[in-house]
């Protein structure tokens, strides 16, 4: 690790030039590397490139975080010596967070008295990212076995349990004396991680950039670690000198209010912005038309991007990741918008094509050849007109129908809750003053209402057993929206649903009337009591399969 971001060292220090891209790997992931180091297990050899090249590159990071910009870690070009990592970065990257810095705030942890045996697939040696604050044995900070000088392994053994202030049972402390010395040999010692070198330093003629890019594409393209939008993104980036910086704040703007856009998404979108097709194929980037029309055409075509996700924002409720099971469902209306700006702007139909097919799953699996049809629907059309894509999306052999059952199985805190609220509440204002002032869902009886109810222990014969359980607590039929005003400190909160809906409430019946409507709450105000709750969600159900009865599936009687 020492070779890590350190230009003094041998060969000029290990650095990532900027075709890599964003480190992805989560904390579990991380933990288990660490759990296959300690095995024995091999973690393949990494590809090295030795350059003088000025060629773009940046540092590993060493406290990690979501939000993390990679332009922060940018290194000015130079043509000094340097060690290019173009396969590992991922492993490499982990290593450093581990045993060098953080992740999410949190340092990598060792159960130091862990190594039991266990299945190939399962954890032996468990690793766990935590803040030091909770903190109890057998839990200890990794590094603090590592990075230990001048101290023999039992010293370093010794000095965990002193510290701890614990005392161990012969075999516990036989655990915690092997795991140290594994520790210290899988990390310290032992030479696990092998590379191959490319050596364009000697032999300046063997590699160029162009060669080097290749052999990058190559290098990864036979398994997972990269996908194919990254090696499509490689190309781009040599060619293109802002390509890594103008994508980065592009994904930083799209996703800074909880969203999960990613390069795979972007550069899918250009290609089918430009004509090229959804899918994914080299000789696009290769033609030597499509990367420079993207670098020309980049202002437009980001501006269509975030067009389309202002109108994600502005006309419907979905405000996160939640609430998005597919984000190519968006790419038609991105092309539809690059192509047809003022006709974008005025289509009022298109959230309802966009939570149709979200709710329904339209987009699911492989939807390159969907995503093109809908392409030639607009052209044709020279506009988006909703029951055409509709048709072309059933054409396809995509359902849109919507069964009770999808929305019966969503809940209080569900993903798709959101979507089926989008359409129900279609009249719903979904444009608060601020981002804190977003609408919420809520059960219309109350938790702690729920909960209280209970029912005879056939044990005891006593009323202890609970009667409802999250799972009934939390079905739709017992949700409603509300507005952050409504749900505040003065809202509802745990009011009951006889009080919530009290005719007391509004300023006139025609008020009253029209706020149950909406939520399709039943007129019976007996059904809102507590003893009647059971009664109240069949008649609720109701109300909701009534209105959604156009978008229902037929089923045979």
């Amino acid at each position: 690790m020492s070779y890590l971001n350190d230009e003094d060292s041998e060969g000029g220090g290990y650095w990532l030039p900027n075709i890599q891209r964003p480190f992805v790997w989560s904390q579990e992931q991380i933990t288990r590397l660490f759990d296959s180091i300690m095995r024995e297990y091999p973690i393949s050899t990494l590809l090295i490139w030795k350059t003088k090249e000025p060629v773009k590159h940046r540092r590993f990071i060493d406290n990690y975080h979501r939000h993390i910009k990679l332009t922060d870690f940018y290194v000015p070009e130079h043509r000094r010596q340097k060690m290019m990592v173009l396969d590992g970065q991922q492993r490499l990257q982990s290593l450093f967070i581990g045993l060098k810095g953080s992740y999410e705030g949190k340092q990598l942890y060792f159960d130091v008295t862990s190594g039991q045996v266990a299945a190939p697939e399962d954890i032996r040696y468990r690793f766990a990212f935590r803040e030091g604050a909770a903190i109890a044995w057998p839990w200890v900070l990794f590094k603090d076995i590592i990075f230990q000088t001048n101290k023999l392994d039992l010293q370093i053994a010794k000095s965990l349990v002193d510290v701890a202030g614990v005392h161990l049972e012969e075999a516990e402390w036989t655990a915690v004396q092997m795991n140290v010395a594994r520790a210290r040999q899988e990390f310290v010692n032992g030479d696990n991680i092998t590379f191959q070198e490319l050596d364009s330093v000697d032999n300046p003629d063997a590699y160029k950039v162009d060669d080097i890019v290749e052999i990058f594409i190559r290098a990864n393209s036979g398994g997972t670690k990269l996908g194919r939008s990254d090696l499509l993104f490689s190309l781009l980036t040599s060619s293109w000198d802002e390509a890594d910086s103008e994508l980065e704040e592009l994904l930083g703007k799209l996703n800074q209010t909880g969203f999960a856009y990613d390069r795979d998404f972007i550069l899918k979108s250009c290609l089918t912005m430009l004509n090229r097709g959804a899918r994914y194929e080299v000789g696009k980037f290769r033609d030597g038309k499509t990367k420079e029309e993207i670098v020309e055409k980049w202002p437009e075509l980001s501006k269509a991007i975030l067009a389309t996700h202002d109108l994600i924002q502005s006309g419907t409720y979905i405000r996160s990741d939640r609430a998005m099971p597919s984000y190519l469902a968006l790419i038609p209306l991105i092309y539809y918008r690059y192509h047809y700006p003022a006709l974008f702007k005025a289509n009022t139909q298109l959230p309802e094509y966009l939570l149709r097919v979200l709710v329904t799953g339209a987009f699911g699996g492989n939807p390159d050849t969907l995503i093109d049809r809908i392409v030639r629907s607009i052209q044709e059309q020279k506009d988006f007109v909703l029951n055409e894509v509709f048709g072309v999306i059933r054409e396809a052999g995509r359902s849109l129908e919507i069964t009770p059952h999808v929305i019966f199985e969503q809940g209080y805190g569900s993903r798709e809750i959101h979507l089926i609220f989008n359409l129900w509440y279609s009249t719903f204002n979904y444009k608060p003053a601020y981002n804190g002032n977003t609408p919420s869902v809520d059960h219309i009886f109350p938790q702690s209402l729920l909960r209280a109810v209970k029912m005879i222990n056939p044990d005891t014969g006593r009323k202890s057993l609970m009667k409802y359980q999250q799972a009934f607590r939390d079905q739709i039929a017992n949700c409603m929206l509300l507005t952050a005003d409504e749900n505040g400190a003065a809202g509802k909160t745990d009011m009951a649903p006889k009080d919530w809906f009290a005719r007391s409430r509004f300023s006139s019946v025609a008020e009253q009337e029209k706020y149950l409507a909406l939520h399709l709450i039943p007129q019976d105000p007996a059904l809102w009591d507590i003893d009647r709750f059971e009664d109240f969600l069949e008649a609720r159900k109701e109300l909701i399969q009534g209105k959604f009865a156009n978008m229902l599936q037929k089923t045979e009687s």
